[in-house]
């Protein structure tokens, strides 16, 4: 087993990292965001990628999805786990929570969320695009987290087992008419990024799972303020403790992570095109994630 951690805002790199390299890598669909940090955690082999990169130079629309989740594909990950920033939209759903994710909507105009066109079509299945049995051990290691932290009553965070992510377009936050829509539908959080890469996860064949943490509560509350970059990087920074402490505590409950599932045979039976009829360069490009199928 090895873990990919995509970090978020906020989350620039991993602090107990033992045996520590960077990892300079290249994809048939580009460059990933930042090198990839290799180490070891509690015996546990981790690659973490900065999804914005380690300056946070990278808008949420210009993001390499693609090279991202294939770099990880090169590198043997076989589980993702993604920290990221959202906006909550429901009342119970307060800022410094976390919500583990089992659900998405899509919101964004980008086509590029799929490794397949040019000449190849797959459909994989994304009625659950998150792994259950990741996300069941991810609920465990953030509240033993959240127990070390010490904090009671309210000022306690708590951890939501499931929820809707939509996925904006962004960079900037969203108008109070949109956030009050999204509520409407009832979605529970908000975010710029997560979508794409639960879709091309899949299409990896690697289990995948979000952690959301909450930083503010956009912009529909009629009590609390606006959305403001401050608000939110005083939320991120009270997080990215937290954040570590999960990664931690993740790392000692691996054990626990089967490490087979479904996610890891997606593309058994997605792949419509036959071998013969895709061009020759897409066959070359999509090698490492088909390879072993169009060759049985």
């Amino acid at each position: 087993m090895k873990i990919g951690i995509i970090g978020g805002s906020g989350l620039y790199s991993i602090n107990q990292l033992k045996d520590v390299k960077e990892i300079l890598i290249g994809t048939p669909f580009g460059k990933p965001s930042d090198r990839l940090i290799y180490g070891t955690l509690n015996d546990v082999e981790l690659f973490f990628l900065p999804r914005h990169g380690r300056n946070h130079s990278i808008m949420p629309g210009e993001l390499n999805h693609r090279a991202n989740i294939h770099a990880m594909k090169q590198l043997g990950v076989t589980h993702i786990v993604s920290i990221s920033a959202v906006g909550s939209l429901k009342e119970e759903l307060r800022p410094r929570d976390i919500v583990v994710v089992d659900q998405y909507f899509d919101r964004t105009k980008n086509k590029e969320h799929t490794f397949f066109g040019n000449g190849a079509v797959a459909h994989v299945q994304m009625a659950d695009p998150v792994c259950s049995e990741l996300a069941q051990v991810i609920i465990r290691a953030a509240r033993k987290a959240i127990d070390a932290g010490g904090l009671t009553g309210e000022d306690k965070p708590v951890v939501h087992e499931s929820g809707t992510y939509v996925n904006m377009e962004g960079p900037a936050f969203s108008t109070r008419a949109e956030s009050n829509v999204y509520r409407s539908w009832g979605m529970d959080v908000i975010g710029m990024t997560n979508l794409a890469e639960a879709k091309l996860a899949r299409e990896a064949e690697i289990a995948y799972c979000t952690v959301a943490m909450v930083t503010d509560y956009d912009c529909w509350h009629e009590v609390h303020e606006s959305v403001s970059i401050d608000m939110v990087i005083a939320n991120l920074n009270a997080n990215a403790a937290l954040a570590q402490n999960l990664i931690s505590e993740l790392t000692v409950m691996a054990d626990y992570i089967p490490v087979k599932c479904s996610c890891h045979e997606a593309l058994r039976c997605a792949l419509i095109t036959p071998a013969h009829a895709i061009p020759e360069e897409t066959l070359v490009k999509l090698e490492l994630l088909i390879g072993k199928y169009i060759k049985e």
